[in-house]
């Protein structure tokens, strides 16, 4: 194994969002590719809105799709806690020694004195900024007291992001900005710099709204004496409009993508491809082919569409790779009014299998099998028919059905390639059209407009249950 490390370090704050599970895949897809190590760490400092409920999540949801990580919460590893509310002390540490070397400072502005500078920066035209009044105080600390970074006052950071090139930031451009509301209240900029450089962390794999961070935490590096990471800035994830991905515009929490029957394998697929491409035209990738071809610097810099038509013709694709049995076990919790045996209950899902591209469809593309639905006398007369000849082809239909060979022992292409050939029989003798016969015969054992196919129908249900909804189709004129 390499000596990468990456981390993944989400804040327990609300629900698991879609776009900090593309950052998780992203860094443990890099670490996997490169044998290094893959962190889940959590990051909990705000104890007003972290919970543990949002924390299980978190843990859930990145399990489900395979992302398990090498070290962190339910792993556990050498450089623990991972848990940021675990972690105080060391953050006390750490911020004593940049107070003890002159690097930070006790800030004892009031919360009016900070507004009154904030509404002259406006009035002057000048970006918001802390004026530097305590700076140089040597007070001791009272209640209230902030611990504030001492900035550089001259000079330049350049760092070189894996996906953005060289960034250069001008130092003037950043105020002397708080670290930590005291000593053992640490802030994000602060906490995240030391978490990073006690877990051995090589390399940050983040989205790009945390670019204007990164110059804060490099001074924070330096004032250590410690060598930043290698830093790597995702895109955004967008909405079709190309606005940035929001709960109006797209479902944002992961947990609703499984709730509608989204497969991991497909979410993993279609999330790898938002903002990275394998430098051809294939789409769909496992998981492990996903490691091998993947590559920071094949991360695009320009925002990622999240297209939901994509993610669902995709999630279609990766229902059609599921066996039967796998595909019928998944269904099971989205089919509440099934009330097939099993046999029964697998060809139904054999003849639905291709249609699906949720498994949250699966009710509104099988119910005819559970019970027939109430309908109309109309829907039985198709096109180019009137009642007398739906109720003949009904009839002729029937009797056909009641003789056929045994087709519910058979696989579905032989009974349907038998049924076929026995119904075109049918259909020359009555000399009529096919879709004359066919269509009244699927309705009433559908009861709908939409279902598969008579043959697969027929197949299905079996004869004695195709009799008998012919029979009450037959009752109907």
């Amino acid at each position: 194994m390499s000596d990468i490390r990456v981390r993944m370090a989400p804040s327990p704050t609300g629900a698991l969002h879609i776009g900090t599970v593309r950052t998780a895949l992203f860094n443990y897809l890099y670490a996997k590719h490169v044998g290094g190590t893959y962190v889940l760490r959590i990051e909990d400092t705000d104890k007003t809105r972290s919970t543990v409920e949002f924390e299980e999540q978190i843990v859930q949801g990145l399990t489900d799709l395979g992302l398990v990580p090498d070290e962190g919460v339910g792993v556990g590893g050498p450089y623990g806690p991972y848990k940021q509310s675990e972690r105080v002390e060391i953050y006390h540490e750490y911020l004593q020694k940049l107070l003890d070397d002159g690097k930070a400072y006790y800030c004892y502005c009031t919360k009016d004195e900070l507004e009154a500078e904030r509404e002259r920066c406006e009035k002057e035209k000048l970006p918001p900024r802390y004026s530097g009044k305590c700076r140089e105080l040597t007070r001791e600390p009272a209640e209230g007291a902030v611990i504030r970074f001492k900035t550089p006052q001259t000079g330049e950071i350049s760092y070189e992001d894996t996906v953005r090139g060289k960034v250069t930031v001008q130092v003037k451009e950043l105020d002397d900005f708080v670290i930590a509301k005291n000593l053992d209240e640490a802030l994000y900029n602060f906490s995240v710099v030391i978490d990073d450089i006690t877990m051995k962390i090589t390399h940050v794999i983040r989205g790009e709204d945390h670019i204007s961070n990164t110059p804060k935490q490099i001074l924070i590096y330096q004032a250590l004496g410690f060598t930043p990471p290698q830093f790597a800035h995702l895109p955004l994830i967008l909405n079709e409009d190309r606005s940035k991905l929001s709960k109006r515009k797209n479902k944002v929490e992961f947990r609703d993508y499984l709730a509608q029957g989204y497969l991991p394998e497909a979410l993993v697929n279609f999330l790898a491809l938002l903002g990275w491409n394998p430098g051809d035209d294939r789409e769909i990738f496992s998981l492990p082919e996903i490691i091998k071809e993947f590559s920071l610097e094949r991360v695009q810099k320009s925002g990622a569409v999240f297209d939901i038509k994509k993610l669902n013709w995709m999630n279609g694709q990766w229902i059609r790779k599921l066996s039967i049995e796998e595909l019928a076990s998944k269904l099971k919790p989205f089919l509440q009014d099934n009330k097939l045996d099993e046999k029964t209950l697998k060809k139904a899902v054999q003849v639905t299998q291709s249609r699906l591209e949720k498994l949250a469809e699966a009710s509104e593309h099988m119910h005819f099998f559970f019970e027939l639905p109430v309908y109309e006398k109309s829907l039985l007369i198709g096109k180019n028919m009137d009642e007398a000849l739906a109720k003949l082809a009904l009839e002729k239909s029937l009797e056909l059905v009641r003789e056929l060979p045994d087709w519910e022992a058979l696989e579905l292409p032989a009974a349907e390639e038998m049924m076929k050939t026995e119904f075109l029989k049918l259909i020359e003798k009555l000399n009529l059209k096919t879709g004359q016969v066919l269509w009244p015969v699927r309705a009433a054992l559908s009861g709908t407009s939409f279902s598969p196919g008579a043959f697969e129908m027929l197949w299905v249900l079996g004869r004695e249950e195709s009799v008998g909804r012919l029979e009450s189709a037959l009752g109907k004129f």
